[in-house]
C-alpha cells in the first residue's frame, strides 16, 4: 500500500479503544463527520454502524472486525516507537481532529495522549474527556466560554503569553511543568489568549466542544503553527 495520509476539507473524528461510548462518538460525528478509527477504535466505530474511511495502527488490538473494514482503508504501521494515537494524528490531513477514546483508563496513555498534541502542532485535534476537552492552545485563540466556566493552562515546556477575560491574567508569567502551571482559573467570558511556543495545553469544560470546534476548524493560518520538526516515521505498510 502506498505511504499516504486520510486528506479531508472537514474535520476528523478519530476514535480510539480507550473510555469511549456510542453517545461520545456521535457528539464527535455531529461535528467532524469523517471517521478514522486508531487500532482498536474500528470496534467501537463498527458497532456504530459509521463508515470508516481508515483504521491506523499496529493492528495488535483490532480484532476481527477488521475484516468488516475494506482492505485499501488499513493502514498498518508496525513500529512500537509510538503509540496508535500518534500513528493516527500524523496520518491525517484535516481542518482539526476530534479524538475520542484516548482518556480514561490507564493513566500512562493519557499522558501520552497529551504528549502528542504537542508533538504536531500543525495538526489542531481536540481530546475529548468525560466531562472536559483538552487542545493545544494555537499561537492566538478567542475561546467562546461563558463566566465562570474553569480554564486551566497546563505547559508541557517552558512558555508564556498573555490573556484577556480570566479571572487571574497571565501576562508576565512564564510558565514551566517544573515550576508553574495553571490550574483551575475561571472565564470572566469569552477569553483571548497568545502564547509564544506551542507548548501550552488548554482544558475547558466539555459542554463548549461545538463553540471550540467551530473556532479551531475555522482558524486562519496566522493562527496556527507550523510544523515543529521534520522527523522519521515508519510508512504504512500493506
Amino acid at each position: 500500500m502506498k505511504n499516504r495520509i486520510v486528506d479531508s476539507f472537514e474535520p476528523v473524528t478519530l476514535v480510539g479503544g480507550g473510555v469511549a461510548s456510542l453517545d461520545d462518538l456521535a457528539e464527535a460525528l455531529a461535528l467532524a463527520p469523517v471517521c478514522v478509527a486508531a487500532d482498536g477504535g474500528a470496534e467501537l466505530a463498527v458497532k456504530a454502524g459509521v463508515d470508516i474511511a481508515a483504521v491506523i495502527g499496529d493492528f495488535d488490538s483490532v480484532g476481527q472486525v477488521l475484516s468488516r473494514i475494506p482492505v485499501e482503508r488499513h493502514i498498518r504501521i508496525s513500529e512500537q516507537n509510538s503509540t496508535d494515537f500518534d500513528k493516527a494524528l500524523r496520518h491525517i490531513s484535516a481542518p482539526l481532529v476530534l479524538a475520542v477514546g484516548f482518556t480514561g483508563g490507564r493513566l500512562d496513555h493519557q499522558l501520552a495522549a497529551l504528549h502528542v498534541l504537542v508533538a504536531y502542532p500543525e495538526r489542531p485535534c481536540i481530546l475529548i474527556g468525560e466531562t472536559e476537552v483538552t487542545f493545544l492552545c494555537p499561537p492566538q485563540v478567542t475561546l467562546p466560554l461563558g463566566s465562570g466556566d474553569i480554564v486551566s493552562l497546563f505547559p508541557m515546556a517552558a512558555v508564556a503569553g498573555t490573556s484577556q477575560g480570566l479571572t487571574w491574567e497571565i501576562e508576565g508569567l512564564q510558565f514551566d511543568p517544573m515550576v508553574k502551571v495553571g490550574t483551575s482559573n475561571t472565564a470572566l467570558g469569552p477569553v483571548v489568549l497568545t502564547m509564544n511556543a506551542p507548548a501550552m495545553l488548554v482544558v475547558v469544560p466539555r459542554k463548549r466542544l461545538s463553540a471550540v470546534t467551530q473556532m479551531l476548524a475555522h482558524a486562519s493560518p496566522s493562527a496556527r503553527w507550523p510544523v515543529r520538526v521534520e522527523r522519521y516515521t515508519a510508512p504504512p505498510q500493506s
